[in-house]
């Protein structure tokens, strides 16, 4: 059976005019990155394995390099490479160091709400500081952006990822269980298997779920230790300063396992899945060391789905013969010009050049 022209499950073309969103909406979100001070760095789409830590190894696409006969993987997560880079090139480089990036990203599948396998994923990330400003500043980014390529109905949801454990270590039982156990069950919301367990005390963290203010007020009821409030009063906060709708699941990890106090999901109206995550988590030095950090990754493909980022520039034909300087006028004014390769060519514009002005057709 012939599969030209097929595509292998979960890959797609980006077509006129899609493929010209995508490009604008990459543009228009690292723009406002840019704004704010964040640099541009392009690491590699394929790297040695070892040396991609951002992602599930499980969502890589190996194969043997003919030259070095190492493993190298496609990257499934820029996040990683730009950590990468931060504590190897620019290590001597002042801190906090503002970073961002754009670019393909392959994963082995996809799953229900996002079948796609390649993705663009365009994010920043801010190296060297994971403080309750640091956070204020790269959530308002975010958010600022995605307004920015159109995306209305924006909500933030944050999470408290490591809570439980924090919990635990404070001297809160967790009776038979183990902690993965516990936190196994808390994503599942089964209070039974807690109370089954005797890890009574964590069961009220399940209905401190919901709207930030109602979640962080039935949170401070509960006998939490000193450096936990604080990151209660952070979030209380970050909430506060954005004009956006603002939950909280203090207990939810999927996705969030490398983040630390915090962690984050982006949604906007029409989007069945996330158009981003991020939060705080840890970068590790080749010496044993560790710097925090603060991050996100917006998912650029859901935009582009929405139909947002299409361009509004007219397409204007040049009959045969027209001087070169009106086609660069033209251009100049902010339309799009189509150069006729012969006299009676069928126009694949809306407008014509003709007697000295723009027509419609």
């Amino acid at each position: 059976m012939t599969t030209f022209g097929l595509l292998p499950e979960g890959l797609r073309d980006r077509l006129p005019p899609q493929a010209q969103a995508l490009a604008s909406l990459v543009r228009t979100l690292t723009d406002v990155c840019a704004a704010h001070g964040y640099e541009r760095v392009a690491p590699p789409l394929v790297e040695y394995e070892a040396s991609l830590a951002g992602g599930s190894s499980r969502e890589r696409l190996r194969f043997t390099d003919p030259v070095s006969q190492m493993t190298l993987a496609l990257r499934s997560d820029i996040t990683g490479q730009v950590g990468r880079i931060a504590v190897t090139r620019l290590a001597s480089q002042p801190r906090p160091l503002r970073l961002m990036y754009a670019g393909p990203v392959l994963r082995v599948r996809g799953d229900q709400l996002s079948p796609e396998r390649e993705r663009t994923q365009a994010g920043a990330e801010l190296i060297g500081s994971d403080s309750p400003a640091a956070a204020a500043e790269v959530l308002a980014v975010a958010v600022e952006a995605l307004t920015a390529a159109g995306l209305t109905g924006l909500s933030v949801d944050l999470t408290m990822p490591t809570l439980v454990a924090d919990l635990a270590s404070a001297g809160w039982p967790l009776g038979t269980a183990s902690l993965a156990e516990v936190q196994a069950w808390l994503d599942g919301k089964d209070v039974g298997a807690l109370r089954a367990a005797g890890a009574d005390a964590f069961v009220p963290l399940i209905a401190a779920a919901g709207p930030a203010t109602m979640a962080l007020a039935a949170l401070k009821q509960l006998d939490l230790p000193d450096t936990v409030l604080a990151r209660l009063d952070a979030i209380a906060a970050l909430a506060a300063g954005l004009d956006v709708t603002v939950t909280l699941d203090p207990t939810e990890r999927h996705g969030f396992e490398y983040q630390t106090w915090l962690g984050f999901s982006l949604f906007g109206a029409g989007l069945m899945a996330e158009v981003g995550r991020g939060g705080a988590y840890v970068v590790s030095h080749a010496d044993g060391s560790a710097e925090a950090a603060m991050g996100f990754s917006l998912y650029v493909d859901g935009l582009v789905d929405l139909g947002l980022g299409a361009e509004t520039r007219v397409r204007v034909l040049l009959p045969v013969g027209t001087p070169a300087d009106i086609g660069a006028q033209l251009r100049a004014d902010g339309w799009i010009t189509v150069a006729a390769l012969h006299d009676g060519q069928v126009p694949a514009s809306s407008h014509v050049w003709a007697d000295g002005e723009v027509r419609a057709l």
